[in-house]
């Protein structure tokens, strides 16, 4: 099968040697995502829905740059440095997957490569034939 490396040209990618998102045949992996502009700046810093919203529309983007769409996702993975922000997150996340139901979770991690980062979500996608 081909294989299509998707990158969003953060500055990370070439020092941890990985892609945004890897396109397999009919699946697509997006890398775990936060809440990044195109400078590399943290969005949304203290609040955790608009990081989530934010790192959704980055999951989005490098979904269309695979041929797919949210649509498409069917299992996201969401890390989480405080658990009692759970609602804003889960809130977030509803927004744009209340229709999908992606298979998901939600788990609390001790940090992320960045203070800032309040949220960080992969997700998997499969596109029909």
């Amino acid at each position: 099968m081909k294989r299509q490396n998707i990158s969003s040209n953060t500055k990370w990618e070439p020092v941890v040697g990985y892609a945004r998102a890897v396109r397999i045949g009919q699946t697509i992996y997006v890398s775990g995502t936060t809440a990044t502009d195109d400078k590399g700046e943290v969005v949304g810093i203290g609040d955790p829905y608009r990081q989530t919203v934010k790192i959704i529309e980055n999951i989005e983007r490098a979904l269309k740059k695979a041929d797919a769409e949210l649509s498409d996702v069917v299992r996201t993975r969401i890390y989480v440095t405080d658990m009692s922000d759970w609602k804003e997150v889960g809130s977030a996340h509803g927004k744009y997957f209340g229709s999908i139901l992606p298979a998901t979770s939600m788990v609390e991690v001790s940090r992320l490569i960045d203070a800032d980062m309040l949220v960080e979500i992969e997700a998997v996608a499969v596109i029909k034939e």
